[in-house]
């Protein structure tokens, strides 16, 4: 595998690069980012041959949008893939705090969820200001799940469909945006937005890892049959796939529990016994699968950003596959490189 590998998505005519950019880092997510440093990493994902970079207003109120934007702005946009989300507008208070508990020293907005009409169309307008750009190729419906909206969550998504989706139709209708779709954390919510609207394309994060495979059930297949591509983001589980099952390990942004670590540390046997890296495994697992289009991964550094695409190239031997299918880590039906 080769980090700048395409595939194209028929369905929108979007050719991605096999690794996209994840921009939540450069919004200063658990960590302090000067502009010259976000500068850098995205420079060096270009170098790298990275073509699909992800954004959106909620990563550091809009500070990872503008950082972003300003990285692209002078680079050819004909094979570049740009997405961004909507479902929140960022309305200007001075004395907003500059820290929201993920992401530090940000610009003082108030992040205000909305998704209806008027505020997609909004949003859509602030997000172009801040990138410096009056097109965008995808443009995901952010967040509509339980994890980010509990009890309220029906009737945001309920919104979200007869709302913010059409908005979106209409950005479409306009050329505004060429794909469009769902950004979310949560399986089932994925599959009712793909039976409720008319997608081209959506975000998972999270969800479709070595430690978990749900999406073989019903989304996927459902993706496959209408011809909707798959971004995939979080296939290290926030944390534990990348580091292994070491003590503070973290799982879906907490810190993983007893069973997690156990499987964790499943995998990694098995890894360590082929002299593979565990989350090179778990990168080129999550691309495995044909309806996926890329897959988002972010950088909190040089470092990582150089370590991404040596983990995406790394050779893993077949047994390895094998060997995990036989341990029952990985599903009979989960296709393998």
């Amino acid at each position: 595998m080769k980090l700048s590998d395409t595939r194209v998505h028929e369905r929108s005519g979007l050719e991605f690069t096999a690794i996209g950019y994840g921009g939540a880092p450069i919004g200063n997510f658990n960590g302090v980012f000067t502009d010259a440093e976000a500068r850098e990493l995205v420079d060096l994902a270009w170098d790298q041959g990275m073509r699909y970079f992800d954004t959106a207003p909620g990563y550091g109120n809009g500070l990872s949008e503008y950082r972003l934007g300003h990285a692209l702005r002078d680079r050819d946009r004909t094979d570049t893939v740009l997405s961004t989300k909507v479902g929140r507008v960022l309305r200007p208070e001075i004395d907003a705090p500059t820290s929201n508990g993920q992401y530090l020293e940000i610009p003082p907005f108030v992040a205000e969820f909305d998704y209806s009409y008027d505020g997609v169309m909004r949003a859509v307008e602030q997000s172009m200001q801040r990138m410096l750009t009056d097109r965008f190729d995808m443009l995901f419906i952010h967040d509509c799940d339980h994890y980010t909206h509990g009890a309220a969550q029906p009737e945001l998504f309920r919104q979200a469909v007869v709302s913010a989706f059409p908005a979106l139709e209409s950005l479409r209708d306009q050329g505004v945006v060429r794909a469009i779709g769902f950004g979310v954390n949560e399986t089932d919510v994925m599959v009712e937005a793909v039976k409720a609207t008319d997608v081209d394309i959506c975000l998972l994060a999270g969800r479709y890892t070595l430690l978990e495979q749900e999406p073989l059930d019903t989304l996927f297949p459902l993706c496959a049959e209408r011809g909707i591509g798959i971004v995939l983001g979080g296939v290290y589980n926030s944390g534990v796939l990348a580091t292994g099952p070491v003590c503070g390990a973290r799982f879906n942004y907490g810190p993983a529990p007893a069973e997690i670590m156990a499987k964790a540390a499943d995998l990694e046997q098995i890894c360590r016994k082929h002299g593979v890296a565990l989350p090179a495994v778990a990168v080129q697992f999550a691309y495995a699968h044909p309806v996926v289009t890329s897959i988002c991964l972010g950088a909190r550094n040089r470092s990582q950003q150089v370590r991404n695409a040596e983990l995406f190239e790394s050779p893993v031997p077949q047994q390895v596959w094998a060997d995990l299918r036989d341990a029952g880590l990985i599903r009979d039906d989960a296709p393998t490189p």
